[in-house]
């Protein structure tokens, strides 16, 4: 019996072209939550300034914090983007890849982009009804946030493509 067992391959749970796969996700996915840091961060950089602008211009505290709630109704929104991107991301790599896999998860990319969408309208309705802030401005605010998300992401997802390539 053990003569016919040393002669049949040896099988593991992951095999080795497997376990490549999984190590160049997990350093895409650890990429990922990095640029999504990175972005986040730039993106409260902006607003800070662009309040600091709106203050220097205007003269009124109003004002700037009518800036500075809608760049960071944006940031809120960067926030809960890289959560659902993560959210995501983990729970695709706990359950089986199968037809009705990907339709699960379509159905929460949809999900999460719904959620996102409420919570600015929330947070946006808050800003003017509630708190009574400057409609334009608390808009003007969320625009420069949200252009902060869509520009950084371009350059710095670019940048680091760029900078894997030259490393390989």
């Amino acid at each position: 019996m053990d003569k016919e067992a040393g002669d049949l391959p040896r099988q593991c749970l992951t095999p080795l072209e497997n376990a490549a796969i999984i190590a160049a996700l997990y350093a895409a996915e650890s990429r990922e939550k990095k640029l999504a840091r990175q972005v986040i961060r730039l993106q409260a950089a902006i607003t800070l300034i662009a309040a600091g602008i709106a203050y220097g211009l205007y003269g009124t505290a109003q004002f700037a914090m009518a800036v500075l709630s809608g760049g960071l109704v944006s940031v809120i929104n960067g926030i809960l983007l890289a959560w659902g991107m993560s959210r995501t991301a983990l729970r695709s790599g706990h359950e089986a890849h199968d037809s009705s896999d990907a339709h699960h998860q379509l159905r929460l990319m949809y999900f999460y982009a719904a959620e996102r969408f409420l919570a600015v309208v929330a947070l946006l309705g808050l800003g003017v009804v509630v708190l009574k802030l400057a409609p334009l401005a608390l808009l003007g605010g969320f625009v420069a946030g949200q252009a902060t998300l869509l520009i950084a992401q371009l350059i710095l997802s670019r940048f680091k493509t760029e900078t894997a390539t030259k490393n390989v």
